[in-house]
């Protein structure tokens, strides 16, 4: 068997594909190695009865994921899935480039992550290239959901917001200002936190005021992480990741105004990734 994984800071996306290319979806939370250790990781997955069932069958396992960018990241996830799958030949890698795979239409192009964090490369169809660093939710992830939730949470507590979104929150989540701060700067994960408030914000997205922020946001992104290419207005640039997926139509509008060529939007890059390692790796693995 082969297995899949994409896997942000909220949540880890598999897909277990049996030898005749047929598959099956399970989801875990996010493993992230700059926040969780080789214990954390397998306890996780030891959770999970659909991967435990197959653990001793899988052959090959592709595992992308958010905080896999240094040798000591991916050697600490790589020490997780090897307890789980003991059987496989393990792959780690950084979710940028499961964008890049899930996106690439054999041109090159600029893909983005808008999720739990933002980031942003431009892939060949053989090098992933970053321009600029992704700083994480405290100095960068512009237009993310965790850069969005610290603007609306800020907003709160300044008494800026309009009265009827400060009055959803104070009901769906009885916030304080002594909730808010131990949240953040007290208890661990704060960049998940600071995103769960996205689903919250998406249901204002006809409010003037979430307009505002989710075009400032993205524009800002676009500006950073996009821009910097030389030839951005010359490529598709694609996007992954649930900010873009449901606020489209923001995006396309801060593309617009910087030149920018919409190609894929896309939520999750699961079946893109499915497709691109079934043309490109299947046939090379030992069932």
């Amino acid at each position: 068997m082969l297995v899949i994984a994409d896997s942000g800071s909220t949540k880890c996306d598999w897909r277990i594909v049996a030898e005749d290319k047929t598959y099956i979806d399970c989801a875990t939370m996010g493993i992230n190695p700059y926040f969780h250790d080789a214990d954390v990781i397998e306890a996780e997955l030891r959770n999970n009865e659909q991967l435990m069932r197959v653990a001793n069958e899988v052959k090959a396992l592709f595992f992308y994921g958010a905080g896999c960018s240094s040798t000591e990241l991916k050697r600490t996830a790589e020490q997780g899935l090897n307890r789980i799958f003991p059987h496989a030949e393990i792959y780690v890698d950084h979710d940028l480039v499961a964008a890049a795979f899930a996106v690439y239409e054999d041109d090159p192009c600029i893909a983005c992550i808008l999720g739990t964090g933002s980031n942003s490369c431009h892939f060949d169809g053989d090098i992933v290239r970053e321009e600029v660093p992704a700083l994480a939710y405290i100095l960068g992830d512009e237009g993310s959901g965790s850069y969005f939730g610290k603007k609306l949470l800020s907003d709160f507590l300044y008494k800026r917001l309009p009265q009827n979104i400060h009055d959803g929150l104070v009901d769906k989540f009885g916030l304080t200002k002594d909730i808010i701060i131990d949240r953040v700067y007290m208890q661990p994960h704060a960049n998940v936190y600071l995103a769960s408030f996205m689903k919250f914000i998406t249901g204002f997205k006809s409010e003037p005021y979430v307009q505002d922020m989710i075009l400032e946001g993205i524009g800002r992104f676009l500006d950073i992480h996009v821009t910097c290419y030389r030839d951005f207005e010359k490529v598709k640039t694609h996007f992954i990741g649930s900010v873009a997926y449901y606020h489209e139509d923001i995006l396309r509008q801060a593309a617009e105004m910087r030149n920018i060529q919409i190609g894929k939007i896309i939520k999750k890059p699961i079946d893109g990734l499915y497709d691109y390692h079934i043309k490109n790796y299947f046939e090379h693995i030992s069932f």
